[in-house]
């Protein structure tokens, strides 16, 4: 399943570490951040309950760039 997310990010390369620690997080087979339409789209591995593993995202973005948000 895909679900895409609106994110607030300052830049480029914040987006890219965002895209990283969400490419980390359990639960999510793929991401991409596309940071020029402030929008995170998040594969989840089967079985995996988005909003459970989107907090888990946000934790790990959180770590690499403390000012970003996603908006779950």
């Amino acid at each position: 399943m895909k679900k895409t997310y609106k994110i607030d990010v300052d830049c480029a390369n914040c987006a890219n570490k965002m895209e990283d620690a969400a490419k980390k997080t359990d639960g999510v087979k793929d991401a991409i951040v596309n940071f020029m339409a402030l929008k995170m789209i998040v594969e989840f591995e089967e079985g995996q309950e988005p909003k459970a593993v989107m907090k888990n995202v946000l934790k790990n973005c959180k770590k690499v760039e403390d000012d970003c948000e996603i908006y779950i």
